[in-house]
């Protein structure tokens, strides 16, 4: 080891010492903002879940409209079909919030004031992820 002036070796350790201190935030901050970016795409592929079986519900529900029309569908058939319906109609009212000013504001409270009221606003497609949500919470 090379015999370094003592002011040196204080000013290298000091040097270490801040060094540490302003990568450590830094750090910090980069795994924050990819915990968020996961957390996002989590919640985007569940979206996605949930539009997708919509949509094949839906398709299913107007395949049974048609088979309604020609006489060939049966009661539990229409049964279903109808409550998809009721669904769809669901997820058209919950849209119209998705336009109004305020809509990350305001679609939670119409959704936490529907439950308390005891009326289910959200499809069911999105309830189901909502309860499969609470599973993976208590495990």
């Amino acid at each position: 080891m090379k015999n370094y002036p003592k002011e040196i070796i204080c000013d290298n350790v000091d040097m270490k010492i801040l060094i540490h201190f302003i990568k450590s935030p830094i750090r910090v901050t980069r795994i924050t903002h990819k915990r968020g970016k996961l957390k996002l795409q989590r919640q985007m592929l569940g979206i996605k879940l949930a539009l997708a079986q919509e949509k094949s519900e839906t398709k299913e529900m107007l395949i049974t409209y048609r088979k309604y029309t020609r006489r060939q569908a049966s009661s539990g058939d229409m049964l279903a079909a109808n409550k998809q319906f009721v669904d769809l109609l669901k997820g058209l009212g919950i849209g119209m919030f998705a336009v109004l000013p305020f809509a990350p504001i305001t679609i939670p409270f119409v959704i936490r004031l529907g439950r308390w009221v005891g009326v289910e606003i959200l499809p069911s497609s999105f309830s189901d992820i909502d309860n499969l949500k609470k599973v993976n919470k208590k495990h």
